[in-house]
């Protein structure tokens, strides 16, 4: 259930960075901002989700959400077409989905309990031309993918990722090839791989068929996978994050074509979130030394830093 909270505007710095005190009572995994960038979700392992408003630069925190049994790794908006959605994951194996049905007044959507036999890592809603879907990433080996039906049931598919766990997923955007609209998804492993998966004909989720070349590898558990947006169709780029301090640029100039890696840069901790800016231009990293980069594409296909924080100061 969601626990509506009394609203405490808080001021933001000099510089227009808006320094939240989220008043979780233990690590936070975990933060987005919905499609307008106008609601931040927070994650915790105190078992809970914070809501708050966000305007210039100030915030105001107005509701907790329960339910949980485990942390919460991390969190998800639906695409706004659907209403103020959000959907959050945890240790306790379990998807959860909260709507805003008035201002400030939250409820428990669907709850998706022992989805998986394990932890849920990851979360991520798909395009919202594919309608209300979602995919979940499971230490189980497993990805489910929950898609709302008219009648307002749920139905739930499995992908068999690998055995040792999957701690990542992301969809590809919608109209990333010419000719193909089927869904499409990548997975990064504890196995140290990442994988494609698209929705065939029949409607199964299968491996896609594209390959990977073998020229750069990841050596130790994946953490994150991000599909950058499309820009020009079948010219995709995806990024990949991993305990061995490597992020990997993977681009494919065509549809069933090869995917091609770049080492961004070997850091000096290892690398745990990655998040693309709405045109595909400028990746942020995360690492485990408290540090945030961001990295933008150049022309000849080079990469370069553009912005560093490091301990909460910005450079």
């Amino acid at each position: 259930m969601s626990a509506a909270a009394t609203a405490m505007t808080q001021p933001g710095t000099s510089d227009g960075t808006i320094l939240v005190d989220t008043q979780h009572d233990d690590m936070v995994h975990d933060a987005q901002l919905d499609y307008y960038g106008c609601k931040l979700a927070t994650s915790s392992s105190d078992k809970t989700v914070k809501i708050y408003d966000v305007s210039n630069d100030s915030y105001a925190h107005t509701a907790t959400l329960q339910g949980h049994e485990g942390p919460v790794w991390q969190v998800s908006w639906a695409h706004p077409k659907f209403g103020v959605i959000l959907a959050t994951c945890s240790f306790d194996g379990s998807v959860l989905l909260h709507r805003e049905v008035r201002p400030q007044n939250w409820a428990l959507f669907y709850a998706a309990r022992n989805l998986h036999e394990s932890s849920v890592n990851s979360l991520s809603f798909g395009p919202h031309e594919y309608g209300l879907v979602l995919a979940a990433a499971s230490s189980d080996g497993r990805v489910s993918i929950l898609t709302h039906n008219d009648d307002d049931t749920w139905q739930v598919e499995y992908i068999k990722d690998n055995a040792l766990g999957v701690n990542s997923v992301s969809w590809a955007p919608f109209g990333c090839y010419k000719d193909d609209q089927f869904p499409r998804l990548v997975t990064g492993g504890c196995d140290n791989r990442i994988r494609f998966w698209v929705k065939n004909t029949t409607g199964a989720w299968v491996q896609d068929k594209a390959p990977l070349a073998s020229t750069l590898s990841h050596t130790d558990w994946v953490r994150d996978v991000a599909w950058s947006p499309c820009i020009v169709p079948d010219k995709n780029r995806v990024a990949s994050c991993s305990e061995d301090k490597n992020v990997l640029i993977w681009t494919q100039e065509g549809q069933d074509c090869e995917w091609t890696p770049t080492r961004l840069r070997v850091f000096d901790a290892p690398v745990w979130r990655l998040s693309w800016s709405t045109t595909g231009n400028i990746l942020a990293v995360s690492s485990g030394d408290s540090s945030f980069t961001l990295w933008k594409a150049q022309l000849d296909g080079t990469w370069s830093e553009v912005s560093s924080t490091e301990e909460g100061k910005a450079s």
